[in-house]
């Protein structure tokens, strides 16, 4: 369990930056403070984890872990300091502009190249499963009580038989971001980097990019664009595990805003985060093409 600590409690146990000449908090993060701070020495951001984030399925060791691996490949942020046990993770600032939807529908290429450097790198130490993620989430919920959308539980088999097709002929595992929001992504211009590790794991890049499609919105169209860039080709099977896995993204994050709802302090409206990711899994868990994709998922590579 994290001890949220004060952005002052945590530049007190964080020597190494020295004092703070200008401290900034930054827009957008939805399970944690972060705040851009200046010394002598270091241009930095320090995140600081409030309790509770633990029911997420975010820990924060591996974080730590593989955000260095991430930097190490170019992908992510250099890892400063870290504080276990504390919450609190210092990573270089990154000058750049975070991403919008739009900006990502635009630059899937450069995505995609991202996303293959990152994949292509060093173990990360932890598996990320999202149906797995899904069923710990669902045990949070029903023990806490936390409300959930209606109809949620009745799209369940639909759901097990997504799981069952892409079990079958997996992909390989990969280091994945798992949660490449476009404000994930920044740009500088160069290479795009990944920012915000607490979901990475090893998983596989079909997740990556089905769970990108589905955050940023992208027609159909894009997600051709997205998964030829990556994979240099296009195949029905290729695209129905995108889909797929995006569509066990949006089953799986449902509950991460409800648990959200139920928790959290951020001033952020997660029964509508919730909502929105319900209705888009509704939308394809119910619909007649569920059967051709689950049919495409599953055929051996």
């Amino acid at each position: 369990m994290t001890s949220g600590l004060t952005l002052d409690e945590a530049l007190q146990r964080l020597p190494l930056l020295g004092q703070p000449l200008e401290v900034t908090e930054l827009p957008g993060g939805l399970t944690n403070h972060n705040y851009r701070v200046r010394t002598a020495t270091h241009d930095v951001v320090v995140r600081i984890s409030p309790p509770g984030t633990e029911l997420l399925a975010i820990d924060r060791a591996h974080e730590w872990h593989n955000s260095a691996v991430a930097a190490s490949v170019g992908v992510g942020a250099p890892v400063v300091d870290y504080l276990p046990g504390q919450g609190v993770l210092v990573v270089e600032f990154l000058p750049g502009r975070t991403y919008a939807a739009a900006d990502v529908a635009a630059n899937v290429s450069r995505v995609a190249a991202a996303a293959r450097r990152l994949h292509g790198g060093p173990a990360f130490a932890s598996r990320f499963d999202m149906f797995a993620v899904q069923r710990g989430y669902l045990r949070i919920v029903r023990e806490r009580g936390y409300a959930v959308p209606q109809g949620y539980d009745a799209l369940e088999p639909a759901a097990a038989r997504v799981e069952a097709a892409l079990r079958t002929h997996p992909e390989p595992l990969v280091p994945c971001h798992n949660d490449l929001l476009a404000a994930n992504i920044l740009d500088d211009g160069g290479d795009l980097r990944f920012i915000d590790y607490e979901y990475s794991g090893m998983n596989e890049a079909s997740f990556e990019l089905g769970n990108l499609a589905d955050e940023s919105h992208l027609d159909r169209d894009r997600l051709v664009a997205l998964v030829e860039a990556y994979h240099g080709l296009v195949t029905a099977r290729l695209l129905a595990r995108a889909e797929l896995w995006g569509l066990a993204g949006r089953w799986a994050w449902t509950l991460w805003g409800a648990i959200q709802h139920g928790v959290s302090e951020v001033d952020h409206d997660f029964w509508d985060f919730a909502m929105e990711r319900h209705e888009l899994a509704r939308a394809l868990l119910t619909s007649a093409r569920l059967d051709d994709l689950l049919d495409a998922a599953g055929a051996a590579a």
